[in-house]
């Protein structure tokens, strides 16, 4: 039988427990009301088995405003929308009821603020990602998105500007985070937002412990979930087999077989629901 190490951190974070809470409280009070529609603006979350229960449930999934109605109440998801989304909404008569995530709202903030006089920005994240979309929507001066260090160096910087903002999307890696900001301070006089949220680094960390401790690694959530794909990649790291899988099912039971200790850990997003189960079937081998 092998022997499953899982990870503490594994499965849902403050933000995505929130923003399900006040979708579950919305849903709630509209089949009290039983009118109008209850609509996300986006996945709530980055979670395929999640959303359909949802919309099992009568939850619309709109993918853009122009699938929004008067009346219609609209939640935000966690990794929240670009500012002029928001405020869209509201012209569109839509009741708007906000799950961004404490951490996402305080980065955008922070980025409002640290560039009100036009200051450039530098945002590590990954530029079709719609928290980034959301972030880069707070910027008062110009922006350059960029997914690594190496992207950086490859890319058109803001040479003439001094004084320049550094900030990250929220589950991006802390180390990779730090190099950037090593090498922007050497040419800029840089104001650091410290917007990697905490839960973010903890998960990274303690996927990196299991890793160097296991003889392989499972890795649970959603394919498009960003902090999801950056677990599998720590542990891709430490030279170990790695599986990024969204449920039980995906599971390789044959090739898993030779590996008397595996890890296990999960994204933000993963239910703890299936991270059990994930759990039960490993221990069948």
């Amino acid at each position: 039988m092998a022997t499953v190490l899982r990870a503490k951190t594994a499965g849902f974070c403050m933000g995505v427990g929130l923003a399900l809470r006040k979708l579950d409280q919305a849903l709630k009070e509209h089949r009290a009301r039983s009118s109008g529609r209850l609509v996300m603006l986006g996945p709530i979350i980055h979670n395929p088995q999640v959303m359909n229960t949802y919309m099992q449930q009568g939850v619309v999934l709109a993918h853009s405003l122009d699938a929004v109605q008067p009346g219609d109440t609209v939640i935000i998801r966690a990794h929240g929308v670009p500012r002029e989304d928001e405020a869209r909404l509201l012209d569109l008569g839509a009741h708007v009821l906000d799950a961004t995530c404490p951490k996402v709202k305080q980065a955008q903030l922070a980025i409002d603020e640290a560039t009100r006089q036009g200051t450039s920005l530098y945002l590590f994240g990954e530029a079709e990602h719609p928290e980034v979309q959301g972030l880069v929507s707070y910027a008062n001066g110009p922006c350059l998105v960029f997914g690594s260090l190496k992207e950086l160096k490859e890319k058109q910087t803001f040479k003439d500007t001094h004084n320049v903002v550094l900030a990250a999307q929220t589950t991006q890696e802390r180390e990779e985070f730090e190099a950037i900001k090593k090498t922007l301070a050497e040419g800029h006089s840089l104001s650091v937002l410290e917007t990697i949220c905490d839960a973010t680094r903890r998960r990274q960390q303690e996927a990196l412990m299991i890793s160097q401790q296991a003889e392989a690694m499972i890795v649970v959530g959603g394919k498009t979930s960003g902090n999801t794909r950056r677990l599998a990649d720590v542990a891709e790291s430490c030279g170990i087999a790695v599986w990024h899988i969204e449920v039980p099912e995906e599971l390789p039971l044959e090739a898993l077989k030779p590996y008397g200790f595996i890890g296990l850990t999960a994204g933000a997003s993963t239910p703890r629901s299936i991270i059990d189960a994930v759990q039960e079937s490993l221990k069948t081998l």
